[in-house]
């Protein structure tokens, strides 16, 4: 049997698994809830406004606190960081299965480790481990040569190319961070012992990889299965998919554009997505990291929403800005917002507003607005928000 929804249900459906119509309850206990939830939240250096993890875990736990993320990663071994499709805080529960994303890092990476031999510092790469393994929690800065060849990734000298290496490979992990900047110590010293020693065949790597993906979708397709963690190809996605028709429906989703998308849910899913909440009326701002806009092209064939990240676009050629918020109302994208954090001013300054066509900019909806603005300037650590003349578009 065909499980049928609406635009209107794909787009509650989808902001539900994704956390976004509940609030969170507060303490440690409940963060690691919601991130397991989620599957991992991603890490970026960019602090226009707060940093992206920050903002993802705010957006839908209020009362969350800094603390209990960092005592998480840093004190309790209870999260880990490693990559997903990029950088991303991640349940130590799963480390286990990222044994097998070590070794496709290596395998990924043996054409460079051939260059790196080339180019003759491939002994930085023992050198780098030997000193961390004796002296424990390194960082980049605390290599420092003044004779080096030429480093490998982004241009990095080769000791900082050694231990990212190590990081990605699995030999180092993340023990804390400093001013954003990665502490390394071996893995055997970050993450349990419990949760290192688990070992998973890689039938039953492909099985997690793929289940866990559709429980944190809801619906799919076997691409987006394979994108969600980036640990399993599109063909291993399409062929776990086929193997377990038994275990799945199919579900034809009404897209923002009215065209029609066959994708997969476990069997059952009708009544269970028939019971998820609407998500809240009030107005949010979103990370532009925010899990939810992660496929771009899945939030655009269900919001109608065209987003994209100009960070990387010359200025000239940007649509919006550099670092644009996208705006959430109930369970629509209805805008984007370019604004900053001036943390010596305390201000929240805002350079521009974008509403979507058809939405207006009532009193109604720009005070709710401000008042959100208000509420991310709080946590973010300035006192008031100021509007650029012109904001308005």
């Amino acid at each position: 049997m065909t499980i049928r929804l609406a635009n209107a249900d794909a787009r509650r459906v989808f902001l539900a698994m994704q956390g976004l119509s509940e609030r969170a309850p507060a303490g440690k206990a409940a963060l690691l809830a919601l991130i397991t939830r989620l599957g991992f939240v991603q890490v970026d250096s960019i602090a226009t406004v707060e940093r992206a993890h920050h903002h993802i875990l705010f957006s839908r736990a209020p009362a969350y606190r800094r603390e209990h993320l960092t005592a998480l990663l840093e004190k309790d071994g209870a999260l880990f960081e490693h990559w997903t499709h990029d950088a991303a805080i991640i349940p130590t529960a799963f480390f286990p299965y990222w044994k097998h994303r070590f070794a496709q890092e290596r395998a990924s990476l043996a054409e460079r480790w051939r260059s790196w031999h080339e180019n003759g510092f491939e002994g930085y790469f023992e050198h780098v481990l030997a000193r961390v393994r004796q002296e424990g929690r390194l960082m980049a800065r605390h290599f420092e040569a003044e004779k080096r060849p030429p480093g490998g990734w982004w241009n990095w000298h080769p000791e900082k190319t050694a231990l990212e290496y190590h990081w990605r490979t699995g030999a180092l992990a993340i023990a804390g961070r400093e001013g954003f900047q990665k502490v390394y110590d071996l893995t055997e010293r970050v993450i349990p012992a419990h949760h290192r020693a688990a070992e998973v065949e890689a039938s039953a790597f492909i099985d997690w990889a793929c289940t866990s993906a559709l429980e944190r979708l809801g619906f799919a397709t076997h691409g987006e299965i394979a994108a969600f963690w980036d640990l399993v190809s599109p063909e291993q996605a399409k062929a776990w998919v086929e193997a377990n028709r038994d275990r799945l429906e199919p579900v034809l989703i009404t897209c923002a554009d009215g065209r029609e998308r066959a994708s997969h849910a476990f069997a059952g899913a009708g009544a269970a997505f028939a019971a998820l909440p609407s998500p809240p009326s009030r107005l949010r701002v979103l990370s532009p990291f925010d899990p939810a806009l992660r496929d771009r092209n899945r939030a655009e064939r269900l919001f109608g929403f065209s987003y994209r990240i100009e960070v990387f676009v010359p200025a000239p050629k940007r649509l919006y800005g550099y670092y644009v918020f996208p705006l959430l109302e109930g369970d629509r994208l209805i805008g984007r917002i370019d604004m900053k954090a001036d943390r010596k001013a305390g201000t929240l300054d805002v350079r521009r507003l974008w509403l979507e066509p058809g939405v207006r900019a009532s009193k109604g909806r720009l005070d709710a607005l401000d008042a959100e603005l208000t509420r991310l300037g709080t946590f973010a650590g300035v006192e008031r928000t100021v509007y650029a003349e012109g904001w308005l578009a």
